[in-house]
C-alpha cells in the first residue's frame, strides 16, 4: 500500500509565499518522477511543477520564476515552493509520484489527497 500525504497549504495574501510538503510512503521500490497539479473550482486539473529522479525540472508557465520544485530522495519527498501568490493561483494542489512497489515490475501513478491554497486578493 503506498500513501501520498500533502501538506502546507493555507490562506495567504497576495504576493505571499507557502511551501507545500508530500510525502510517499508505504512499500516503495523506486520514484521516478513527481510532481505537483493545481486544480481550481471549475477548471481542469493542471501540471504545476515535475521533477525527475535526476533533478530535472519543468514548470508551467504561469508559475515560472515564483515557484521552485525540489525533493529529497532519502525522505521520499517533494516540496513546492511558492513565491509571489497571485490570487489566480488559488486551487487544490495535489502530489503525483510515479513509483514502483516490490509487489509490481512496473511503475505507476499515485495521488495524494490534495491540499487547499488560497490566496487572497
Amino acid at each position: 500500500q503506498v500513501q501520498l500525504v500533502e501538506s502546507g497549504g493555507g490562506l495567504v495574501q497576495t504576493g505571499g509565499s507557502l511551501r507545500l510538503s508530500c510525502v510517499a510512503s508505504g512499500s516503495i521500490f523506486s520514484i521516478n518522477d513527481m510532481g505537483w497539479y493545481r486544480q481550481a473550482p471549475g477548471k481542469q486539473r493542471e501540471l504545476v511543477a515535475a521533477i525527475t529522479g535526476g533533478g530535472k525540472t519543468n514548470y508551467a508557465d504561469s508559475v515560472k520564476g515564483r515557484f521552485t520544485i525540489s525533493r529529497d530522495n532519502n525522505k521520499n519527498t517533494v516540496y513546492l515552493e511558492m513565491n509571489s501568490l497571485k490570487p489566480e493561483d488559488t486551487a487544490v494542489y495535489f502530489c503525483c509520484a510515479a513509483l514502483r512497489t516490490f509487489d509490481l515490475p512496473f511503475p505507476y501513478d499515485y495521488w495524494g489527497q490534495g491540499t487547499q491554497v488560497t490566496v487572497s486578493s
